[in-house]
């Protein structure tokens, strides 16, 4: 769906371009220009964006919704990400080297993208040059975040990535199964139910 149905979705239009201008110090008009690359992709819950073995060409903003990459290790799920609106999501190593994905990347409620494909990418890093800029500042940031989550597995308990985690992003307990949570912060569903149900007598009391 090309830029002529953004309409419904301004908000989100605009919480890009808050997030570029702040970045890079992007103008409006700008801005603009990039959008018109952009467009509105739609997934239905459980309907796979990516899924092993595909190459992912589109880099995705999410403007409505909730989702989840994960991989199979042996039989066992493992989600690596969970992201909502605001946020961005692809699978990072096909998308850049063109290679076959090896994760699942799939809705977990019905889900609006901005996407920019691959190729419009590109072309626009030789007419928008201050994107490099913004595209070092995410690789940045997504190697900062990874590393910290590397890095809470390994200090942090089970009770304390919990805690840390849902005072972090209180939604989430509503909006995502606890069995994906449990996977992502890795920790036993068995563990998870009790910090969930010990959370809520507090809560109560």
């Amino acid at each position: 769906m090309p830029i002529q149905a953004f309409k419904q979705y301004e908000k989100a239009l605009d919480a890009l371009y808050a997030y570029i201008h702040s970045n890079i110090g992007m103008s409006r008009e700008r801005f603009n220009s990039l959008s018109g690359f952009f467009l509105i992709r739609q997934f239905k819950r459980k309907t796979m964006v990516v899924k092993p073995g595909e190459v992912d060409e589109y880099f995705n903003f999410i403007v409505r919704g909730v989702v989840r990459k994960y991989i199979f290790s042996g039989k066992k799920e493992v989600t690596l990400q969970l992201s909502t609106e605001g946020h961005f999501i692809h699978a990072e190593s096909s998308f850049f080297t063109k290679a076959p994905a090896d994760c699942f990347i799939e809705p977990i409620e019905p889900t609006v993208f901005f996407s920019i494909h691959y190729d419009d990418l590109e072309r626009l890093y030789t007419e928008i040059p201050e994107l490099n800029k913004l595209a070092r500042l995410m690789i940045g940031e997504m190697y900062v975040k990874k590393e910290m989550r590397d890095l809470s597995f390994l200090r942090l308990s089970a009770k304390e990535r919990f805690l840390q985690y849902v005072t972090r992003h209180p939604e989430m307990l509503q909006r995502v199964s606890q069995k994906y949570l449990a996977s992502y912060l890795h920790i036993k569903p068995e563990t998870f139910s009790r910090l969930k149900h010990l959370l809520q007598q507090k809560k109560g009391n």
